[in-house]
């Protein structure tokens, strides 16, 4: 690794495994010290901070429900004190709930608008006390912000739409501060979420260019790139990273 990251601090959300687990990793190991959050996998929590201070990085893990606005900025002031700022925040917790309109509950909805976008929002807020001048925000979209080609995915496809214009209007507004905000849109990643050998992966192949799903590692790549200084001039993009599912 390049070190391209050495000094800086990082923040990210729903940190304990899947895409979060490997941002983490790769954040660490491009040189930053990286504080992330869990909800419920303290098992993985503690295991990813183990092997990152086995390397010799700083690491800190903070219990917090991302769809609990007080929480999670009570966690984004944990870590700016433990660790003096927050150079780089990825607002990658998100949560999945699929089923046609018509039986799809309001509940779930709230669920996935409190995760999805509200969360990304209130994040942002929070976190801007603390990054200074050369700071990276960086969300998880999806590929299906842009394509839906199969029932029950309404609200999920909207969640991460809205991240699109979300994107858009935080660059401006942060741009003069030195900040950029982009999303990174992943197409089926293999993870718990939505594992390559599920119910859904041939589904899902036979739409694609490059017809598997993608490593963790990969989307991680694509986020440490956007975070690190040669993306300086990257800000308001929504970056696509979904093997031609969206070609």
């Amino acid at each position: 690794m390049a070190n391209s990251l050495s000094g800086k601090i990082a923040f990210v959300t729903g940190g304990a495994r899947g895409i979060g687990a490997a941002v983490v990793s790769r954040l660490a190991a491009e040189g930053a010290a990286v504080a992330f959050t869990y909800r419920g996998s303290a098992a993985q929590a503690s295991a990813l901070a183990a092997k990152i201070e086995e390397t010799g990085g700083r690491v800190l893990a903070i219990q917090s429900d991302a769809a609990d606005a007080d929480a999670l900025t009570r966690a984004i002031d944990q870590a700016a004190r433990h660790f003096g700022k927050i150079d780089v925040l990825v607002n990658n917790a998100g949560v999945l709930y699929l089923g046609p309109v018509d039986a799809f509950s309001l509940d779930d909805f709230d669920k996935t608008v409190a995760v999805n976008v509200r969360a990304v929002f209130v994040a942002t807020k929070a976190v801007l006390p603390y990054m200074p001048a050369g700071g990276r925000i960086v969300n998880i979209g999806s590929t299906n912000a842009d394509r839906m080609p199969f029932p029950g995915g309404a609200a999920y496809a909207m969640s991460k739409a809205a991240l699109q214009g979300l994107v858009k209007g935080l660059a401006r507004d942060l741009g003069p501060k030195g900040i950029t905000v982009n999303n990174v849109q992943p197409g089926p990643v293999d993870t718990d979420m939505n594992p390559e050998q599920g119910e859904f992966g041939s589904a899902l192949h036979a739409l694609m260019a490059v017809q598997r799903h993608a490593k963790a590692d990969e989307i991680a790549a694509m986020v440490a790139y956007v975070a690190g200084p040669e993306a300086s001039f990257v800000t308001g993009a929504s970056l696509m990273i979904d093997g031609g599912f969206s070609a």
